[in-house]
């Protein structure tokens, strides 16, 4: 019987297998390379959506808890921040919390931020917390930021009050308290609660979601609490 004579490969056929094989290799590294990207940036975008989602949510929170107590300020809009005086969440007899709300830039980033205290029991606690609140939104230390949660990116933010069947800026002279009669003393700030508070987000184009977002609060007794 001949014998059979097996050729083998020569070297410029195993370099072709080679380059095909790197060239394989690279075009599938591009394909799963663009699907974790495209898989990063969609997670990213859906967690923007989130904290935002949850941000309103807890926008709305801290307004139905507002607690309105004798000759003190439950709720107040300085042109910076939003200042509210809420009731704890986890048990009443925790005490109450100073929360606030501002629009800071953080990193390079504007951000919509939310600041809370500690509980407080006492006036004095309580004072000390609204004025620490209003230092955090102004010119926030250290001890301050330690307490600021970022809640979403944003370009503009605005707050309006619902006042006399007609929405407008808190610090306008129409949400003035009605003129007080000849020879009466002043009785200082004005703490009557408007009927609805109005959020007004400018959102970055870049986000998940862009664009002017509008959040509108109905205080407990006027509208069932909806917003």
């Amino acid at each position: 019987m001949d014998s059979k004579k097996y050729r083998g490969f020569t070297l410029i056929e195993l370099l072709v297998a080679i380059g095909v094989m790197a060239l394989m290799a690279g075009l599938s590294w591009r394909g799963i390379d663009g699907m974790t990207r495209t898989q990063a940036h969609l997670q990213q975008r859906a967690d923007q959506v989130l904290r935002l989602q949850a941000g309103l949510g807890q926008w709305s929170a801290d307004l139905d808890a507002l607690v309105q107590l004798p000759n003190t300020p439950a709720l107040d809009w300085d042109g910076r921040a939003l200042r509210i005086t809420r009731r704890s969440s986890v048990s009443p007899g925790d005490g109450l919390l100073v929360v606030a709300w501002t629009r800071r830039a953080v990193d390079g980033t504007v951000q919509w931020l939310r600041w809370q205290s500690a509980p407080v029991v006492t006036r004095a606690e309580l004072q000390t917390a609204w004025a620490t609140a209003a230092r955090w939104a102004q010119n926030p230390g250290d001890a301050e930021k330690a307490s600021e949660v970022r809640v979403s990116p944003v370009e503009q933010w605005k707050v309006f009050y619902y006042r006399s069947d007609a929405w407008t800026n808190p610090l306008s002279s129409d949400a003035a308290p009605p003129p007080r009669p000849s020879g009466e003393k002043p009785a200082g700030p004005d703490l009557t609660l408007p009927d609805g508070v109005r959020l007004v987000l400018t959102l970055p184009a870049d986000g998940a979601i862009s664009g002017t977002l509008t959040r509108d609060w109905v205080r407990l007794s006027q509208g069932g609490g909806k917003s």
